[in-house]
């Protein structure tokens, strides 16, 4: 009887060990690595997409985003002209923000983390064409949905009359800062965007309220981004309040370029630092 006793309690202790290292993983936070490890795979799976899924992705995500700038709209025309309405309109601004990055659409300023991560340790001319090959693909797509949303804004009669004024003078803001501004304001969006791309790994449950938050933040910091701003500057040049050339070269340029700084040069290499030796030794 004895020895019976003995093998149930030894078979129990392994059991009971499993359990117990389980519930520890799950309760420990991700170590750096860790992180960089699952953003690194889904770069890859983003690098190795077809062409097609990437455009009809980043359009979506280019009409998506518009929920942005309407939000934002419709907070301010119903909201009473106070002090603090400014704050309280700009948590409009996160809902085209959740619909994209909880849709796990394409949207171009994520990609300036997660496609640069495979690159660092590659570092190999071909991956780094296929992350040019990405980028393109998904900004253009981007630009082309943002495009769309705009012509449902003032062609359409989908948005009512009350909300247009509103969505014409946030457009109208966000396109007037000017090329040397709209770079140095562009830099803070694309580092807290990479940051929530950063953090939603170890996030989970709470993802909704991190891209709430941060992406809060953004625009209440009157920050500047390029999917996001790319829908208002369509609206500015189809109501014919601002020029093409002017559209480009002191508006969406300079974003474009603080984004990435902010994305890629500053978050992802201080990221990358933080794992380099680590990866490298199991090279």
């Amino acid at each position: 009887m004895a020895p019976l006793i003995q093998r149930r309690v030894s078979r129990k202790k392994p059991q009971n060990a499993q359990a117990e290292e389980k519930s520890v993983s799950e309760a420990t936070a991700l170590s750096p690595k860790l992180i960089y490890e699952v953003i690194r795979r889904e770069g890859e799976e983003e690098l190795a997409r077809s062409k097609r899924s990437l455009i009809w992705s980043g359009i979506a995500a280019g009409v998506m985003i518009s929920l942005s700038v309407l939000g934002e709209a419709v907070f301010r025309t119903y909201l009473p002209d106070t002090a603090h309405r400014f704050l309280i309109e700009n948590l409009g601004y996160s809902l085209g923000f959740l619909a994209v990055i909880m849709g796990r659409m394409q949207l171009f300023t994520e990609n300036t983390i997660t496609t640069v991560l495979p690159i660092m340790r590659a570092k190999t001319w071909h991956s780094l064409m296929c992350m040019f090959r990405l980028w393109g693909i998904v900004l253009a797509a981007n630009v082309v949905g943002a495009f769309a949303a705009a012509m449902l804004f003032l062609w359409t009669p989908a948005i009512s009359p009350e909300v247009l004024p509103a969505i014409l003078d946030l457009s109208h803001h966000a396109t007037s800062m000017g090329a040397y501004q709209g770079f140095w304001r562009a830099i803070p969006a694309g580092v807290i965007v990479a940051l929530i791309v950063w953090m939603m790994p170890q996030a989970d449950e709470t993802s909704f309220f991190l891209i709430l938050v941060f992406t809060w933040l953004i625009a209440a910091g009157d920050f500047a981004h390029i999917v996001a701003g790319s829908v208002e500057m369509a609206v500015m040049i189809l109501d014919g309040q601002l020029g093409l050339m002017a559209a480009v070269f002191e508006f969406f340029l300079p974003v474009l370029a603080g984004n990435i700084v902010g994305g890629t040069i500053i978050f992802t290499l201080v990221a990358w630092g933080q794992v380099r030796d680590e990866v490298e030794e199991e090279k």
